[in-house]
């Protein structure tokens, strides 16, 4: 080797600084995506997001290859987020208790995931993601709360669909959103539709 080649060689320490710069930018953009979808934004373009993580439109598809693949890993951080929320072991011992803190869970994972299930909405006719991305959220849920209910109650179709229904963000989204009201409200409401159901 050249003493050429051996002096344009970046050192171990060079290399690991730019990985490092590499996964900084990287993680600022996908925080830049986050935050302006988070303020309402439902369709941020490429431009914007450069702006608010303060690199240049180049470095944000060299990261990214589309908007596509930065939605996905908007959704990924997201959902970790929502997994933090939602997966944790419930602590009450009667079931009704239980349901009652899956309400709970879920107000708070809501209000959290509102403004990007907004923007999916908005996005999905371009892409192939969003969409498989919240089915998979959904099948969690009912998974968790056919858990939670009496077998009877599984095993009741018409009630356990409305439970099911009654505690999805569809739900939530309307009662938030449409209806104006609070979280406190809201929660309220669902709680006493589902106690009606399963009395």
């Amino acid at each position: 080797m050249s003493r050429t080649a051996v002096q344009a060689a970046p050192g171990p320490d060079i290399a690991d600084g730019r990985r490092r710069r590499g996964q900084d930018n990287r993680d600022r953009i996908v925080a830049a995506m986050i935050a302006i979808v988070g303020e309402g934004e439902v369709a941020p373009s490429a431009e914007q997001v450069a702006a608010r993580a303060d690199v240049g439109l180049r470095t944000v598809f060299r990261h990214f290859q589309d908007m596509d693949s930065l939605y996905r890993e908007m959704a990924h951080v997201i959902e970790g987020e929502l997994r933090a929320i939602i997966d944790p072991p419930l602590k009450s011992q009667h079931w009704r208790d239980r349901i009652g803190e899956l309400i709970e869970r879920r107000a708070r994972a809501f209000d959290r995931i509102a403004p990007f299930r907004r923007a999916a909405e908005a996005f999905r006719h371009r892409s192939k993601f969003l969409g498989s991305d919240y089915t998979r959220l959904v099948v969690i849920l009912r998974e968790a709360l056919t858990r939670e209910l009496p077998p009877a109650i599984v095993a009741n179709p018409p009630v356990f669909e409305a439970l099911d229904l009654l505690m999805s963000f569809e739900s939530w989204a309307r009662l938030r959103r449409e209806q104006g009201l609070d979280a406190e409200a809201a929660k309220a409401a669902i709680a006493a539709a589902v106690d009606k159901l399963t009395s």
